[in-house]
């Protein structure tokens, strides 16, 4: 696999976006339908480039949320390096500017057959193709004891919002000296990285204001992507702070006493002052009830046009997927989420189809001003999306780059957020 340097992923995420938004596509006087379930980076972005490609397709986006607060940088958020509000994002501007409509109801169920969606509220919106976007679902119950009502005390906050806020303020008001235990799923799961660095910025907010306090990883895995930059990080700033156990070690996480705050493995019971309990994860509700999911959970596509396997007509990008070396990311939806828009347009215009060019792009932070970065690029082959080239941050970079890094991450999601949204 070629290493590649930011650099050049940069100059390539550019051609691409400069095709992606002069794409050679046939008009005609009649509009085809194409309905967007789901208004995440996934979604939000293949409406956009749909609505941007060509004024001969309709586009609707259903999302029952009026405002999307992204996962991504809501670690820095639980930090208190970053306010909740600022990661909030509305839908106006693709109503207005690209002129797509969009319903703030929650998709009920899909008719395959009929080609129409059902909506909360009784509508039924027909479609030529259909997207979904419908991200993940947790498994409650895979931890004995551990269910929606348990969330409620021992938050997962992987869909940040409400349960952020929630972990937010247990953080904010446990005792100088507690243990924060979070408890790391198997894998897929959305964001690889994102539990270690939750526990790299938990560990700055105690540094800075619970000293005493302690941090207990116990993990589904043995061994996780990007380990001796996360110890490596973990042993400069925070020694002594945070602690990582290995499935190997304990056993697996069997359970829950959300009474007693404690989390039980095979072989013992830790108490926590603020348990963070993110469960084994799969394919959201809708995709699975309407039978786009095979037996893993997850949902397979073509890698080229992301159209379901499972069932013609019906197009899916993000999370959901099975997206073979592709991680489960805002930023490999979004990706996706290009390829699949482009695919559709020219299967309802009959212009050029050409072969997606996909990314991902990703930035992790240790503390405010210590982040790496890393950056692959994939391609479709045999059936699969592939790791070609990529481009990861060294163990042994200096302080200066790491802060550069950390910079650049700012610019990042600004950037990538006016893509999705407009």
């Amino acid at each position: 696999m070629k290493a590649w340097t930011r650099r050049q992923f940069g100059g390539m995420a550019g051609a691409t976006l400069l095709a992606a938004i002069n794409p050679r596509i046939a008009r005609s006087d009649t509009k085809a339908r194409v309905v967007v379930i789901g208004g995440g980076a996934g979604g939000a972005t293949v409406a956009r480039y749909l609505a941007s490609s060509t004024e001969t397709i309709a586009v609707t986006l259903v999302e029952p949320k009026r405002r999307y607060i992204t996962c991504f940088f809501s670690n820095l958020y639980l930090a208190g390096l970053r306010p909740l509000e600022s990661l909030s994002h509305g839908y106006e501007t693709l109503a207005q500017h690209y002129g797509i409509t969009v319903i703030h109801e929650p998709a009920a169920a899909i008719d395959p057959v009929a080609k129409t969606v059902g909506l909360g509220g009784g509508a039924q919106l027909p479609y030529d193709r259909l997207v979904l976007a419908p991200g993940i679902a947790f498994k409650f119950g895979g931890i004995d004891g551990y269910d929606e009502a348990a969330a409620q005390v021992m938050p997962h906050a992987w869909n940040a919002g409400p349960q952020s806020e929630l972990l937010r303020r247990q953080l904010e008001s446990m005792e100088d000296g507690g243990v924060f235990v979070l408890v790391v799923p198997p894998d897929p799961f959305r964001c690889p990285p994102a539990p270690y660095e939750r526990a790299s910025l938990v560990a700055y907010y105690f540094k800075q204001f619970k000293p005493k306090s302690k941090i207990l990883i116990l993990d589904a895995k043995d061994s996780f992507k990007a380990q001796d930059l996360f110890e490596d990080a973990w042993a400069r700033h925070y020694p002594g702070m945070i602690e990582w156990l290995p499935d190997q070690f304990t056993g697996g996480v069997m359970g829950v006493d959300v009474k007693a705050r404690s989390v039980l493995t095979a072989g013992d019971t830790f108490k926590a002052a603020v348990a963070n309990v993110i469960p084994a994860q799969t394919a959201g509700d809708l995709a699975r009830q309407a039978g786009l999911a095979d037996e893993s959970g997850w949902c397979p596509v073509d890698p080229v046009t992301f159209e379901s396997t499972l069932q013609p007509g019906i197009h899916l990008v993000g999370d959901a997927i099975i997206g073979g070396d592709m991680p489960k990311s805002a930023f490999s939806a979004n990706s996706q989420a290009k390829a699949c828009a482009f695919a559709i347009a020219a299967a309802l215009t009959g212009s050029e189809h050409f072969a997606p060019h996909l990314f991902n792009s990703c930035y992790t932070f240790f503390s405010p001003d210590d982040a790496f970065s890393n950056a692959i690029n994939f391609k479709p082959e045999d059936g699969k999306l592939k790791a070609v080239n990529t481009f990861v941050s060294k163990l042994d970079e200096s302080p200066e780059t790491r802060r550069n890094t950390a910079q650049q991450a700012v610019g990042w999601y600004a950037a990538f957020t006016r893509d999705v949204f407009g």
